[in-house]
């Protein structure tokens, strides 16, 4: 089996998409190997599995954890479609507050890592079921976000009347997030 990566316009950001090998009883692929990553550049361990279900037009996101707890996500969808994101919110990089966005579905085969230092959000674009690892473990302490229609980072969500939680509805801005790292 094999992987190919593509580095987004955010580079430290990467694309990546699984060979399945299909036959007539349906399709299997590999969707980690250690030593494909780490030849690509991704040397990470991963420590926690998290699944979500949503609803077509629910925005999740964007959410982070800080230091010590940072964590790098490796996004898949099992079944149905994401508009996935990822923001550069590592102080002192040339891409702050830019972001770069991936299609995932259960029929594209593609991946999506986002390293530790991104705020990380997604819209689902039918019911859909999304899986990804994480380089460090859930911790609400360490837990935060920054609001999905925030108009310095501009995101083009496809579905203009979304769904979101009250939690995530009541985020902060990227720039109460720069004025917190002075």
């Amino acid at each position: 089996m094999t992987f190919r990566f593509q580095r987004k316009n955010i580079p430290d950001v990467i694309s990546i998409h699984c060979e399945p090998h299909s036959d007539e009883r349906g399709f299997f692929e590999e969707t980690f190997k250690s030593s494909s990553f780490k030849s690509n550049f991704i040397n990470i361990d991963f420590i926690q599995d998290n699944h979500s279900f949503s609803h077509k037009g629910v925005i999740r996101g964007l959410h982070f954890q800080i230091a010590p707890k940072e964590q790098g996500k490796l996004v898949s969808v099992i079944c149905g479609k994401i508009f996935d994101v990822a923001i550069d919110i590592r102080p002192g990089s040339v891409y702050y507050g830019k972001w770069t966005s991936e299609i995932l579905s259960g029929e594209n085969h593609t991946m999506l890592w986002i390293p530790p230092g991104f705020a990380h959000g997604f819209q689902a674009l039918e019911n859909s079921h999304v899986i990804y690892k994480t380089t460090n473990e859930y911790s609400v302490k360490h837990e935060r976000g920054i609001l999905w229609n925030d108009p310095e980072i501009g995101i083009e969500w496809p579905i203009k009347s979304p769904i979101v939680s009250l939690k995530d509805a009541d985020l902060g801005r990227l720039a109460d997030l720069r004025m917190a790292e002075q």
